[in-house]
This record gives C-alpha cells, sequence and structure tokens, in this order.
C-alpha cells in the first residue's frame, strides 16, 4: 500500500509547515482532519481543497460539502474523494483553503511515496513539524509561556533595565560638554 507524505506549508510563511503521511487510499476528508490537527485547528469551519499546478493556480474543488456559491464544475466531495485518485504526478499539489471568514490558505505538495507502511503510525499522522503553528484565533498558551520562559532567561522584565546603565541624562550631572565649557571658561579668568 503506498504511503503519501505530503509537506503543508502556511501560506504566509514557508518556513512553518507540517508533513503529513496518508495512504493513498485515504479520502481528503482525513487529510483535511490531519492538517487542523497538526495546526492545532478546530473543525468548526467550511473548507476546500483545489488541484493546483506548479504556479499554485486553483483547479477542480475538492470541497467539504457543496457551498451555496457558483461553481464552474461541480465540487468532488472530499469524504467520497481518494487521495489516491487524485495524484497524478509526483510533486502534485493542492491548495487547501479553511474558513472563508479568515481565509487560512495552505499549500499541500506531495514530497515523496513510500511503498511500505511503518507499522508503528496511525494513518493519516503528522510526522514532522516546523515553525510555530498561527494561531487561529489569536494568542495561544504555548507562545505566552515561550515568551514567559524568554523573559525569565534573558531577565528581559522592564525592572531590569536599569542593571549598570542609565537612560541619556538620567544621572543628574551636567552634560559633558557643558562640563569641558565651564572649565575652559575659568581657564581663560586668569589672562
Amino acid at each position: 500500500m503506498a504511503i503519501l507524505r505530503f509537506r503543508i506549508y502556511w501560506e504566509d510563511d514557508d518556513s512553518v509547515y507540517r508533513d503529513i503521511a496518508i495512504r493513498h487510499t485515504q479520502n481528503f476528508f482525513d487529510l483535511h482532519g490531519c492538517i487542523l490537527k497538526s495546526y492545532e485547528f478546530d473543525s468548526k469551519h467550511k473548507a476546500t481543497f483545489y488541484r493546483s499546478n506548479d504556479n499554485w493556480l486553483r483547479g477542480r474543488e475538492i470541497s467539504l460539502e457543496k457551498y451555496d456559491k457558483d461553481y464552474k464544475v461541480e465540487p468532488l466531495l472530499m469524504p467520497e474523494t481518494l487521495i489516491g485518485s487524485e495524484i497524478s504526478n509526483p510533486n502534485q499539489k493542492f491548495i487547501y483553503e479553511y474558513d472563508f471568514n479568515k481565509a487560512w490558505h495552505f499549500m499541500v505538495e506531495l514530497i515523496t511515496v513510500d511503498k511500505e507502511e511503518n507499522k508503528k503510525l496511525t494513518y493519516p499522522c503528522c510526522v514532522r513539524t516546523e515553525g510555530i503553528a498561527p494561531s487561529q484565533y489569536g494568542t495561544k498558551g504555548l507562545v505566552d509561556s515561550r515568551l514567559a520562559e524568554m523573559e525569565e532567561k534573558y531577565d528581559l522584565q522592564p525592572d531590569a533595565l536599569a542593571d549598570g546603565f542609565s537612560e541619556e541624562g538620567e544621572d543628574g550631572g551636567a552634560e559633558p560638554e557643558e562640563e569641558a565649557a565651564t572649565e575652559t571658561d575659568g581657564e581663560n579668568d586668569g589672562f
């Protein structure tokens, strides 16, 4: 049985991606669920895949359901469409759109095909994670805790700024240029 490995890039930052392994006999609904889980998104919104080419142009739609919009061609439905049936080349690409109001876009690219399954994995599954996922609804608690750890590690608390450093003119004394002028004026008094 062929195992397909897709790399799912977040459109806004291609250094943020997830690699998902899935059987060619599984459907797009399975892939949809695994993408959401790997990016820690909920499954409350509309979603669709588009076949794509190397230029990331949108082709035929593979939708979660038939939505109330005009279609040039009737969409395929995720639960009924096997992934293997939509692979036409070794670098097959899809565009995945989630939550049409927020318009989350992900670029889905086939990166490898394995002939053997890994018996330790339950497919589909996320096999690699790179970068911090975008937050679906705002700031994530995980990001906050990482920021707190960095603040603690590097002592970035606001009250820690004064350790050996002062703001310009904060020492209360005269500026060096003013002191130099005063000394020079005093020397000239004797001539």
